[in-house]
């Protein structure tokens, strides 16, 4: 367990308010995970109105965790709003190089600018904390080109502060394992589709009704691994009749258990081995 200084994480909070009421007026672009969600709670006390969250509306995340977006921005009282994207239809994206979120944020942080200048707000942010800098994340260097700012990354508050204070916040997101989107599910190479992601995300939602939490459904052609944390091995044991059930009605023909367990990033540990050599960054965990 990460210890937190409460005071300093305290600190920050105020650092951060400031930060925000001098941005005047924000779209948060919104997740409903834990930073995205704490990100907006704190805008919203600072800018009331002026500050609202903003959800790409995409295959590429499980229909449950839009939901939970909606439900999580409610609880807030801040305004929701669903922005289409279309980064399917971008090649480039579709292609799955380790490059793919450059150009799935490309795309996201494009239309919520758009919505920004419509509606006359000052500033998009987003949700990425201190913690993400010692990760390669394309996904930063499209938020850079398009002028969209990290707050809590520029405060300098990391995922265990951030979920210290969302805990006293009320947020119900506080404890929310990590979400990454569905495309994180497939091997670098592998091409997007809709219909892939569909099946994965058939398959993950059979999973959190049995009860699973914090997992993740890798992709492997016919295969589906099944990568739960080890704590819940019990419970696939129990289960393995529903699982392989539900798995294979989701379109897999077979269902395999990882016996490493769920860890962060389990698709970059091969591009992970090849960059450690030459001195490279590590691609982001997902």
């Amino acid at each position: 367990m990460v210890m937190v200084d409460s005071a300093l994480a305290e600190r920050k909070e105020a650092e951060l308010s400031a930060l925000l009421t001098d941005l005047k007026s924000v779209v948060v672009s919104f997740s409903g995970g834990v930073d995205s969600s704490y990100l907006l709670k704190i805008a919203h006390d600072v800018l009331g109105p002026n500050a609202i969250a903003a959800t790409g509306l995409s295959q590429t995340y499980a229909p449950e965790e839009m939901d939970e977006a909606r439900a999580v921005a409610s609880d807030i009282g801040a305004e929701y709003v669903l922005v289409e994207t279309a980064e399917l239809t971008d090649p480039r994206y579709a292609d799955n190089t380790h490059q793919r979120c450059f150009f799935c944020k490309s795309e996201l942080y494009s239309r919520l600018a758009d919505l920004a200048r419509a509606r006359g707000i000052a500033c998009v942010v987003d949700g990425s904390n201190a913690d993400d800098l010692d990760d390669f994340r394309p996904g930063m260097r499209a938020a850079r080109d398009l002028g969209v700012r990290s707050p809590l990354q520029e405060i300098g508050l990391c995922k265990a502060e951030i979920r210290l204070l969302s805990e006293r916040h009320g947020l119900r997101t506080w404890d929310k394992p990590a979400v990454a989107c569905l495309s994180s599910r497939f091997e670098y190479g592998d091409p997007i589709t809709v219909e892939k992601l569909r099946q994965v995300a058939t398959a993950e939602t059979a999973l959190r009704k049995l009860g699973f939490r914090g997992f993740r459904v890798r992709h492997m052609e016919s295969a589906a691994r099944l990568e739960v944390p080890r704590e819940q091995f019990p419970l696939a044991i129990e289960q393995a009749d529903e699982i392989v059930a539900a798995v294979r009605a989701a379109g897999y023909r077979h269902v395999v258990l990882d016996l490493a367990g769920y860890r962060s990033g389990s698709m970059n540990e091969v591009l992970n081995a090849r960059l450690k050599p030459r001195g490279l960054r590590r691609p982001r965990a997902l």
